[in-house]
């Protein structure tokens, strides 16, 4: 049996007229089968649209000590937080902006109306809420559209909150000013 390791050198005696370790190797090739058709991995089944009777879609989204419950449906793209129009409700733009976010991702901006009502928290912790309960229902209304959401990484609660206060301290962590004499 030979051995059929090949080299730099070999490749130079390939291409220089070493016609034998040449033949050798594409009836090696030959021999070896072409494997193109094997199980292919099937993808994901999608998930089932999930609405009711009224033609919504809901979820509910957290974060800090925010809770939303967002309710979407196709429409002209209206905003309404606890009553108010999101320019009312949230009067920075930043925070239009975090909850206009999975709309942006998803490239739905305008074509979803948003009702929800949120309790809890801040504004800031109130505007993840949104955005959280956002991205959840959309991913309820078209299962298409978890991939995009979910690479933004908008359907992943963020869990990040407030360090207790500890005893001994001034915060959480502070301590209070040493004073050496």
């Amino acid at each position: 049996m030979s051995d059929n390791r090949q080299s730099l050198s070999d490749l130079g005696q390939m291409s220089s007229g070493g016609s034998e370790a040449y033949a050798a190797t594409a009836t090696l090739a030959d021999a070896m089968p072409v494997n193109n058709s094997g199980p292919k991995p099937e993808p994901m089944p999608l998930r089932e649209q999930i609405i009711d009777k009224q033609g919504r879609a809901y979820a509910t989204g957290r974060r800090k000590d925010a809770v939303a419950r967002v309710w979407i449906k196709p429409g002209s793209g209206k905003i309404t937080i606890n009553g108010r129009d999101q320019e009312i409700y949230f009067a920075r733009p930043t925070l239009r902006l975090v909850i206009n976010q999975p709309f942006g991702v998803a490239e739905r901006t305008g074509q979803y109306d948003v009702v929800c009502t949120v309790k809890g928290g801040g504004l800031s912790g109130q505007a993840g809420a949104v955005k959280h309960g956002i991205s959840q229902a959309l991913t309820k209304y078209e299962p298409v559209l978890r991939a995009p959401v979910k690479a933004a990484g908008f359907l992943t609660r963020d869990s990040r909150a407030v360090e207790r206060k500890k005893y001994g301290k001034a915060k959480a962590r502070r301590s209070f000013q040493f004073s050496k004499r």
